[in-house]
């Protein structure tokens, strides 16, 4: 664990939070104005969520936000955490890209506040940039030890191959993938995503996430992919990814998937492509009799969209 925050530096902290609700969005937008001048850096992220429509500046200025906002009681934080963790290691994120960030971010404050970003205020957002980020890299390094020690993980990224492409409706296509090495698979837990390096022809790399929709413990993953419209990786995954295709994947990440054991009957709710971390926990439960009684509602605009 990261050493306490002095009370000085939470005061300091949760003085800006009145800033932060004015400037956030401009501030973030700065930040990762700074961060992708580093091409190393920018390859790391998907640059559809960024530009001017994009969604990570907002939610990302809605994180720091309530980070100031909680600075004096992290614990409503965990849950936030364990995400941005998990989210972590699917990119292959390392403790020497921080730096990186924290330059980026301390150069977006002056930036943007101007004056008034004295270096009071830098030197606590400098002291709580780096207890959080030692928090998370400490769950990473974890999580990236536990791969590589259990059967079938592996850690940065694994070649693997194409086994099988089919058509599940109008817009979903699923992609069954096997290891390229020929070796064992680590065991996903049920509603884990896989993060993908797409090298695609005419720019740069795309890192996209897609959910597992097979069941744990099998010699192979599926994933199942919506199309859409404007997206690069799903419109080359439906149009050009073929069974040879390879492709590099990390090992399964993310917190949301069915406990080991449940204690209440389970309900799975979902909607379009949505069902597709659902189907690997359903897949789960109908494989384990010992699993409470479970239901699966799922809606659709069509019989036409309706996969799997």
């Amino acid at each position: 664990m990261p050493r306490p925050l002095s009370e000085q530096t939470i005061a300091v902290v949760k003085a800006t939070v009145p800033a932060l609700e004015v400037h956030g969005l401009a501030l973030t937008r700065r930040m990762y104005e700074r961060l992708f001048q580093n091409a190393s850096i920018r390859d790391l992220f998907n640059q559809s969520h960024h530009g001017e429509t994009g969604s990570q500046p907002k939610a990302l200025a809605g994180a720091v936000l309530a980070y100031a906002q909680n600075i004096d009681n992290l614990g409503v934080l965990a849950g936030a955490v364990e995400r941005i963790a998990q989210k972590h290691v699917g990119l292959n994120i390392l403790p020497e890209h921080y730096p990186h960030v924290a330059d980026a971010l301390l150069g977006a404050i002056r930036d943007t506040l101007g004056e008034a970003a004295t270096p009071e205020i830098l030197a606590a957002w400098g002291e709580a940039y780096w207890f959080l980020a030692d928090l998370l890299i400490g769950r990473e390094g974890q999580i990236y030890a536990e791969h590589a020690a259990a059967p079938g993980g592996w850690n940065g990224w694994r070649d693997f191959v194409v086994a099988e492409k089919r058509r599940e409706s109008e817009v979903i296509t699923s992609l069954t993938l096997a290891p390229a090495d020929g070796g064992a698979l680590l065991r996903h837990r049920p509603g884990q995503y896989l993060t993908f390096w797409l090298d695609l022809p005419g720019g740069p790399p795309l890192k996209r996430n897609y959910s597992i929709s097979s069941a744990p413990g099998g010699a192979r993953y599926r994933i199942s992919v919506k199309r859409e419209p404007r997206g690069l990786a799903s419109n080359w995954l439906h149009d050009t990814a073929q069974p040879g295709t390879r492709l590099k994947v990390a090992a399964p990440a993310g917190e949301f998937f069915l406990p080991e054991r449940p204690q209440r009957p389970i309900v799975l709710l979902s909607g379009g492509v949505g069902q597709t971390p659902l189907l690997s926990m359903l897949h789960a439960v109908a494989r384990d009799p010992a699993m409470p009684p479970a239901r699966f509602i799922h809606g659709t605009l069509s019989g036409a969209t309706h996969a799997l």
